[in-house]
């Protein structure tokens, strides 16, 4: 199923209160993710960190139920992403984390370079000024085309695109930001329907951008997300799975894919 899809699993933390479903997400952790977890000054962002903990955990058991999810092992590869470290399953999973206030998204591929970044698009503080200073020239120029009152909207279209293309790559702030334009669908499509983009590459970067497909897509009015992954096909198609882990999952919806 992996050969031809991806998987895009959300939680939405602050609807977990649950004291037994916490208890059973904790008892997920190893000492060093517990230590870490208790290290975080707001309550909310523990509850946030235990929540995205249980999510990859039981998410990667789904593709692998022979594998408790307390079993797996994780390491941070040079520039911080995470990757599973044991057991080395097959046939290989790979997955991506996301998370802003509210919201926990994870991306699940194959054998695949793949990267999800998800932002609150209601949120406040500076977001075109950022644009004008780390985009690419074509990119602002595109921003600043659109009528005033809409590029704060736009500037997250562009923004979660790039920040998932470096994702995937793993190679963190060493890519250049103004270095690749991401060319994000200007269509306008229905709640979870993915919208499809596009990115060229600057000479500094040895890239091919016909190896790419990219999709951003509200899932809800609230939070926009972005995938890329490294994938030629032109049948791969993204699933999108609401969970709440070790209580169930809720099929959000099938919205095909193309860069």
């Amino acid at each position: 199923m992996l050969e031809t899809e991806v998987h895009l699993w959300y939680v939405e933390p602050e609807r977990i209160d649950d004291p037994a479903l916490l208890d059973a997400y904790d008892a997920l952790l190893t000492p060093a993710e517990r230590a870490r977890n208790r290290r975080y000054v707001f309550a909310r962002h523990r509850h946030q960190d235990l929540v995205t903990r249980a999510l990859v955990r039981t998410v990667l058991s789904t593709y692998h139920p022979a594998v408790e999810p307390r079993a797996w092992e994780f390491e941070a590869g040079q520039f911080g992403r995470p990757e599973i470290a044991a057991p080395l399953v097959q046939p290989t999973v790979r997955f991506n984390l996301s998370h802003t206030d509210g919201m926990v998204v994870c991306l699940v591929a194959g054998d695949q370079e793949i990267g999800v970044d998800v932002e609150d698009v209601q949120r406040t503080g500076y977001t075109v000024e950022i644009a004008d200073r780390y985009f690419s020239p074509a990119e602002v120029r595109e921003l600043r085309s659109w009528p005033a009152e809409r590029q704060p909207d736009r500037f997250f279209d562009y923004w979660t695109l790039k920040e998932a293309y470096i994702k995937a790559r793993g190679l963190g702030l060493q890519i250049p930001l103004d270095q690749f334009t991401m060319l994000p669908s200007t269509h306008q499509t229905g709640a979870q329907q993915a919208r499809s983009a596009g990115i060229t590459f600057g000479p500094s970067i040895d890239d091919d951008p016909t190896g790419w497909q990219f999709a951003s897509l509200d899932l809800t009015p609230r939070y926009r997300v972005a995938i890329a992954v490294r994938h030629p096909r032109a049948d791969l198609s993204l699933r999108i799975m609401q969970t709440v882990p070790l209580a169930g999952e809720q099929p959000a919806g099938l919205a095909g894919t193309r860069g």
